[in-house]
C-alpha cells in the first residue's frame, strides 16, 4: 500500500482489458469490505479500495450526514473532491485508467457526487441502493458515460422516488443509466451481482 491520502487497499490487475474498479464501501465498512465483490463481479481487475474519512459513531464514511436520508451537501461537495484527488493520485501511483466506481449505501453516493461534480474522474459507476447526493447539482457532461443504479423495491431507507431522481440527474446530464429495481431491501443480494457482472462484460 502506497502512502496515498487515503486508507486503502490495491489488488493489481491480472487480466489485460478489464476496467479497474474503485470500491466504495458503505456506512461502517472499511477499505476491505468490497474487494470480495470486486473480485466476483469483474475477475482480473485492477481493485482499488479506499476507506472513508469520516467517522460516525465511530463508522466510517464517505462525508457527513445530518440524519438519515439528510445530507451535509457541502461537505459532500468537500469529500468529493478530496477523492477525487485520491483517485488522480493513485492512478499515477499505479498507473491506472479511469477506474469504474462500484458503490454500496454510502459509496454509491460519493461514486454520485464524483460524477456530478469531477466527471472526468471515473469511466462509469455501478451505483448499488444510490440516493440523491446534491439537490441542486451543477451543469455536467456526462455524455456516454455508462451508470448502472440499482435500488431495493423494499428499501427502508431510499424512497423509491428518490432513487428515481438520481437516475433522472444523471440522464439529463447525457449519461446512459441503466435502472433496475429489485424485490428486495437494502442488503445487496445475488441479483446484484449479476446484474454487476452482466454490465461490467458489456463496459470491457
Amino acid at each position: 500500500m502506497s502512502e496515498l491520502s487515503f486508507i486503502h487497499r490495491y489488488v493489481p490487475a491480472t487480466e489485460p482489458g478489464r476496467p479497474p474498479l474503485l470500491l466504495l464501501h458503505g456506512t461502517g465498512g472499511n477499505e476491505d469490505d468490497l474487494l470480495p465483490l470486486g473480485q466476483i463481479i469483474s475477475p482480473g481487475s485492477a481493485l482499488l479500495s479506499p476507506r472513508g474519512k469520516v467517522l460516525e459513531n465511530g463508522m466510517p464514511r464517505f462525508f457527513r450526514r445530518l440524519a438519515e436520508g439528510v445530507f451535509d451537501e457541502e461537505d459532500v461537495r468537500a469529500r468529493a473532491n478530496e477523492l477525487a484527488d485520491f483517485i488522480i493520485e493513485a492512478r499515477d501511483a499505479y498507473g491506472l485508467e479511469p477506474p469504474v466506481a462500484v458503490g454500496f449505501s454510502n459509496g454509491a453516493n460519493i461514486a454520485a457526487a464524483l460524477m456530478m461534480l469531477r466527471p472526468e474522474i471515473l469511466a462509469g459507476a455501478a451505483l448499488l441502493r444510490g440516493m440523491v447526493p446534491l439537490g441542486d447539482p451543477p451543469k455536467t457532461d456526462l455524455a456516454g458515460k455508462l451508470v448502472l443504479l440499482v435500488s431495493g423495491q423494499l428499501d427502508p431507507i431510499i424512497p423509491a422516488d428518490n432513487a428515481a431522481r438520481l437516475a433522472a440527474q444523471l440522464t439529463a446530464a447525457g449519461a446512459l443509466v441503466n435502472h433496475k429495481v429489485l424485490p428486495i431491501g437494502h442488503g445487496l443480494s445475488q441479483a446484484d451481482i449479476q446484474l454487476c457482472q452482466t454490465w461490467l462484460k458489456a463496459l470491457s
